[in-house]
């Protein structure tokens, strides 16, 4: 695996190293040895999927609240999405800066997303599918949200927006949140 730094502190874009034969390819896309030695957060205990039918869907931005803040590792296994990731961590020198970062379920690759950060997405296909592994099981008391739209970050989403919950539509701005303090 090949570990890519990201202009957002602790964010990384990994490459996975292919090995190549008749068959087709073999790859490891996840080695707590590896995360360990790289100083990440290898401790991984749920795993989602985000299936979404239409382009343009919204899904976020979400994060959770200490302290069940968690690390998220996602890769696109069908289609391809706009992942969007906000660092919320109040004394971080990337705090309220964003990045967007596009997945395709034909790069393999996988973003790693460390706590403290709020997450979101946009489909550039119909029908894709994103696969995510957590490090914090999902705490619904502790689940929370900032505006996709947010002026605060003025992000710039690559497809007119089709599909976004009610949920995700009454988050609140950021200057309105008492936002998480992360180390």
């Amino acid at each position: 695996m090949i570990f890519n730094e990201t202009r957002l502190k602790d964010v990384f874009i990994i490459e996975i190293e292919k090995w190549n034969d008749e068959r087709g390819f073999f790859a490891r896309t996840w080695d707590k040895k590896i995360f360990e030695e790289k100083g990440l957060n290898p401790n991984l205990v749920q795993c989602n999927i985000s299936f979404n039918k239409k382009k343009g869907t919204i899904r976020g931005l979400h994060y959770q609240a200490p302290p069940y803040e968690e690390v998220k590792l996602v890769r696109c296994t069908h289609g391809s999405a706009y992942e969007v990731i906000v660092d919320l961590r109040k004394d971080s020198d990337t705090f309220k800066q964003w990045m967007g970062v596009e997945l395709r379920g034909t790069d393999y690759k996988i973003l790693y997303v460390p706590e403290g950060f709020a997450l979101g997405f946009q489909t550039l296909e119909d029908n894709t599918e994103l696969f995510y592994q957590m490090s914090e099981f999902y705490m619904p008391e502790y689940a929370y949200g900032i505006r996709y739209d947010d002026s605060e970050f003025n992000i710039k989403w690559p497809e007119k927006v089709t599909v976004i919950s009610k949920r995700d539509q009454s988050f609140k701005s950021l200057k309105d949140l008492n936002i998480i303090d992360s180390t």
